[in-house]
């Protein structure tokens, strides 16, 4: 397939990857929905698209499985590493915020908020 029928097809490359054409929505996002078995429908609703985009978009999907699985790894590699990061790093930040004591005035707030994550909690 040559760079000008991608262009048709209203699949382009730009710097966040393989995207719809006329919007902020790569291919990955649309295989996130293809993965999980969604039907085009479902994925029109959900990413807000024209059914000449989403089937441009499943077109080329099937058309370069190969590369665009790939793809797809990396990117899901890099945003799973990325999420760790920034989950490490405010660790102790999140933990320092839980360790505060309620405002002065919201005790039986904070009380009645403690016992909803308790119950919560007990049934996971």
């Amino acid at each position: 397939m040559t760079p000008a029928s991608n262009e048709q097809l209203g699949i382009i490359r730009t710097e966040r990857g393989l995207s719809i054409a006329g919007t902020r929505i790569t291919l990955y996002d649309v295989m996130d929905y293809v993965t999980a078995e969604y039907p085009p429908k479902f994925i029109r609703g959900m990413l807000n698209l024209t059914d000449e985009q989403v089937n441009a978009a499943l077109f080329y999907i099937e058309a370069n499985r190969a590369e665009v699985e790939a793809e797809y790894q990396t990117v899901l590699k890099e945003a799973e590493e990325i999420r760790q990061y920034w989950e490490e790093r405010n660790r102790e930040h999140f933990a320092r915020i839980a360790a505060m004591p309620p405002k002065p005035g919201r005790e039986a707030l904070w009380a009645k908020l403690q016992a909803q994550k308790a119950r919560h909690e007990s049934k996971a």
